[in-house]
């Protein structure tokens, strides 16, 4: 038996009992006929490389027999022929005599198996087109067909009496003809010898009118039929009589025929196509697809999709690669000139500009470059470029500078125009010069509308120029500092913002719709986007690093949920949590206790509470001293790191304090303040320890660290922005016992830990540089990502602890104000603003035993409030911040993961 003509029924569908007649080769996993269509279908799988199960055996050899000699098999492929021959090279077309040695040069030959995965590797493109796109757009599109058809019949009954009158009338006008002709003409035989030949040609003509009246009559029957049979000219008459006495009193020419016929019109509209609507659906949150770590480039700048798998990434260093997501390493390296200026056309070609500035083409084989465009206008130069798939043009941003001297001192000044160029590298247009500022990246919209990434605002004009609106970011007001820009296949506008380190998304119109990606985890600040129509993926580069991650936030409609293991977690689901019977919501109302000085200080980085009157204070010139509520000093230290003024030391529940010193150590200074122990030794060099935090509940020891990452050029050169962080668990006696360093993802949680503490549920709560609180479970489990309120708003985290009610309180330094939240990321209120404390409030510290909050100034000023708590018995009753704001409109403020 063929085993290439069995179906292979062994094990079972990996999602459903069905019997597996597919395998993909990508999960892997076995699959069912049906589930095999859902597979290619789904957007998170719609790349795999799905084959029949007998495939996934290499061991089964296939042999077929030659249908000319069935003793023998195929064994060999001639190429250039394009068929296949057996051991019998006699008899087969195009090698019926023997083969010489010169035909041997002729004809190319190889095996079976390995023309078979040449040419299968040819369609495999083709086949995944109609697997995942023409087999999905199928059902959706029959319905308008038969809606069409119905139509169709409709407009055609209107013309059906209509048609049938004219019918009469031309059939009328015909006998008239034919009376004329035989009453009047022919009836003065001096004329009959002279018209015999008009006659002929007469009859003739009516033998085909009439034809065509017939075909007339029948069309109401067959209007499709008649309508191909018109495609030919319509025979006409021309009668030269002999004599001026004899004239036709009217005529019937194809002019009049056709006139009756003009009711009835068809339009070629072109391909029959589905309105994104139809098909596409925004998902809850966005989901994580992949994560690339690139080598090439030191960030990620500007990214331009070349297929589903590949893409080209360059940097500010002039580096441009193309990468693969298969196996994420670099397969071609040219030098660009800065970052925005590559695309990708139709044809996969890379359009990019050269060092000349001049734009050039490189073929998809990577082999041939030529100038596209080349430099004549020295004034201006490209800074943007992206081809148009809809229209099949190249929009380029180019960038002006002039300095305007005024009082002998000169003003340097920027100003952009995007200029329009066809297929063939000809300016067609040009658009808003004067509008725009700085044209740092530039795209289109699905409705022709050309996006351009200006200096502080988003601006779309209309394909024929003409200004639409300006987007200078979402409705808090906050500043908006726009990167990478693209449009995704709703219409909608998604951009980088390096003011929150977020990813908006508006409408087309300009509407602010939400915080797509807030600081997402392994970017921290995205600022390239790319997006694949194809597979619906989003693709974010980010600033600070050599990291792009894949997202994916549309689906299909009607198409099978993901229940892939590696979706990240989104928003908390409820943007209010409710209330438990058994759980009491409290007024925080903070009463100031006392004002401490401290002399000799230089601004409370970070406080440690010892007792309710003794703390830990250190300053920005490595100094840490022990001091009381009078501000006396009692112990004083200077071996601290210089460089870690953050959260670099904390307390044991033996009152014993814990700190950083000069070589990276973590030493245990006794209660006596004279002995001292190594408590952690740093044996890693790359790492660096920065904060701590004495757990009371489990007696651990938490640590956050950090390391610079080397360029990636291996020049030794360090990028103090390039940065990743860790947290690290020790037990009470100094031994590691957990690492905390990536989500569920496989993503880096942290960028540099500044300050660490721990919740009274066990959360594990960090202060990272780059502007979010990033909470873990005490295992290491993401839980959420708080970066200001409203969500997405930019937070500058210092100072961070937790109280009784494990609520986490946090310094921003961009509000000057302490924020609270819930454990789990729910903004509630603002305790107070530096106008309270006259002062801006950097660092936090709180005892839970007396109930006091210490908060430490970038002064030589510690305030102590004391915490008074009451319960709120109107179950109705909303708690609202200083501004105004109910609890109930807050709105979520974690990262979209």
């Amino acid at each position: 038996m063929d085993p290439a003509s069995t179906t292979c029924r062994v094990h079972q569908c990996l999602n459903c009992p069905g019997d597996t007649e597919y395998f993909c080769e990508s999960c892997p996993c076995d699959l069912c006929q049906k589930c095999k269509e859902n597979h290619v279908k789904n957007l998170q799988t719609i790349d795999h490389n799905v084959v029949s199960h007998h495939e996934k055996f290499d061991n089964i050899p296939t042999q077929e027999i030659c249908v000319r000699h069935p003793r023998n098999v195929y064994i060999k492929y001639c190429e250039p022929c394009q068929v296949p021959v057996c051991g019998s090279w006699f008899g087969h077309k195009s090698h019926r005599f023997p083969i010489t040695v010169l035909k041997k040069e002729r004809h190319k030959f190889e095996s079976i198996q390995l023309a078979y995965q040449t040419k299968r590797q040819q369609h495999r493109g083709t086949i995944h087109s109609i697997r995942s796109e023409a087999l999905f757009y199928r059902p959706v599109l029959l319905p308008g067909i038969t809606d069409d058809i119905k139509t169709c019949r409709t407009e055609f009954s209107l013309y059906q009496s209509e048609m049938l009158t004219k019918a009469q009338r031309l059939k009328d006008l015909i006998n008239y003809v034919l009376y004329d002709l035989l009453n009047n003409v022919f009836c003065d035989s001096v004329f009959k010898h002279r018209c015999l030949n008009q006659k002929i040609e007469i009859i003739r003509h009516i033998a085909s009118l009439q034809i065509y009246v017939y075909r007339y009559e029948q069309s109401t029957l067959r209007p499709f039929k008649f309508l191909s049979s018109i495609k030919t000219a319509f025979p006409q008459i021309h009668l030269q009589l002999h004599t001026s006495q004899l004239s036709m009193t009217e005529s019937l020419n194809k002019e009049d025929v056709m006139e009756s016929l003009s009711a009835i019109q068809i339009t070629e509209r072109g391909n029959r196509r589905v309105g994104n609507q139809c098909l596409l659906k925004l998902m809850s949150a966005p989901v994580f697809h992949q994560s690339l770590t690139l080598r090439g480039v030191d960030r990620c700048y500007h990214i331009s999709c070349v297929s589903s798998d590949r893409a080209w990434v360059s940097d500010k260093e002039n580096n441009l690669i193309l990468i693969s997501t298969k196996d994420g390493i670099l397969h071609h390296q040219i030098k660009s000139l800065e970052y925005g200026l590559h695309t990708v056309n139709g044809k996969m070609e890379l359009i990019y500009v050269d060092s000349n500035h001049d734009i050039k083409i490189i073929s998809s084989n990577l082999k041939e470059s030529k100038v596209f465009i080349e430099r004549t206008n020295y004034a201006w130069r490209p800074h943007c470029v992206y081809w148009s798939p809809s229209f099949q043009e190249l929009l380029v941003g180019m960038q002006k500078m002039y300095v305007v001297t005024s009082n002998k001192a000169g003003y340097c000044y920027k100003s952009g125009k995007v200029n329009r160029y066809d297929r063939t590298g000809h300016l067609t247009q040009t658009i808003g010069q004067g509008l725009y500022r700085v044209t740092n990246y530039i795209t289109e919209n699905n409705n022709g509308d050309v996006v351009v990434s200006d200096f502080d605002k988003v601006v779309v004009t209309e394909r024929g120029g003409r200004h639409r609106f300006s987007y200078t970011g979402p409705p808090s007001g906050s500043r908006l500092l726009p990167r990478g820009i693209c449009t995704d296949a709703l219409s909608h506008i998604l951009v980088c913002d390096g003011t929150t380190n977020t990813v908006q998304r508006i409408d087309r119109d300009g509407q602010f719709l939400s915080h797509l990606l807030i600081r997402p985890s392994g970017i921290f600040s995205p600022r390239s986007l790319s997006y694949d129509v194809n597979t619906h993926r989003l693709w974010v580069g980010s600033q600070d690093n050599n990291t792009v991650v894949l997202y994916r936030f549309i689906d299909r409609q009607g198409t099978l949920r993901d229940q892939s293991p590696n979706v990240m977690e989104s928003l908390v689901k409820e943007k209010k949590r409710p209330h438990q019977e058994n759980e009491c919501q409290l007024i925080y109302t903070p009463k100031l206790d006392q004002t401490i000085i401290i002399t000799g200080i230089y601004g409370c980085n970070h406080m440690s509470c010892v007792t309710s009157d003794r703390v830990w204070v250190s300053d920005r010139e490595k100094n840490l001293m022990l001091t009381n509520t009078r501000g006396d000093i009692l112990h004083h230290l200077n071996n601290l790191c210089r460089y870690f003024i953050h959260g670099s030391h904390t307390v044991t529940s033996k009152s014993e304090l814990i700190y950083i010193d000069d070589n990276h150590n973590i030493i245990k200074l006794m209660n006596d303040l004279k002995h001292t122990t190594t408590f952690v030794e740093t044996s890693d060099s790359t790492w660096k320890p920065r904060c701590v935090h004495w757990s009371s509940f489990t007696e651990d020891l938490l640590v956050g660290s950090y390391r610079n990452k080397v360029d990636h050029k291996g020049k030794g050169r360090i990028n103090r922005y390039y940065q990743t962080g860790k947290v690290t668990r020790y037990n009470k006696n100094g031994q590691l016992t957990n690492i905390i360093q990536q989500g569920n993802t496989g993503l880096e949680l942290y960028n540099r830990p500044d300050y660490i503490t721990e919740n009274n549920n066990g959360d594990v709560v960090v202060s990272d540089t780059l502007s979010a609180v990033v909470v873990t479970e005490r295992e290491g489990r993401y839980r959420f990502t708080y970066t200001g309120h409203p969500s997405g708003s930019r937070l500058e985290p210092h100072g961070v602890c937790a109280d009784e009610m494990s609520h986490i309180l946090v310094c921003d330094g961009k509000t000057r104000s302490v924020q609270i939240i819930d454990q789990h990321g729910q903004f509630l209120s603002q305790l107070f603003t530096s106008s309270e404390i006259l002062d801006k409030p950097y660092s936090l510290s709180y005892n839970s035993t007396t109930q006091h909050l210490w908060v430490g100034s970038l002064s030589n000023k510690v305030f102590v409030y004391k915490y008074e708590t009451g319960q709120d018995t109107q179950t109705d009753q909303q708690i609202h911040t200083p501004d105004g704001d109910a609890l109930s409109s807050s709105t979520s403020a974690v990262e979209l993961r």
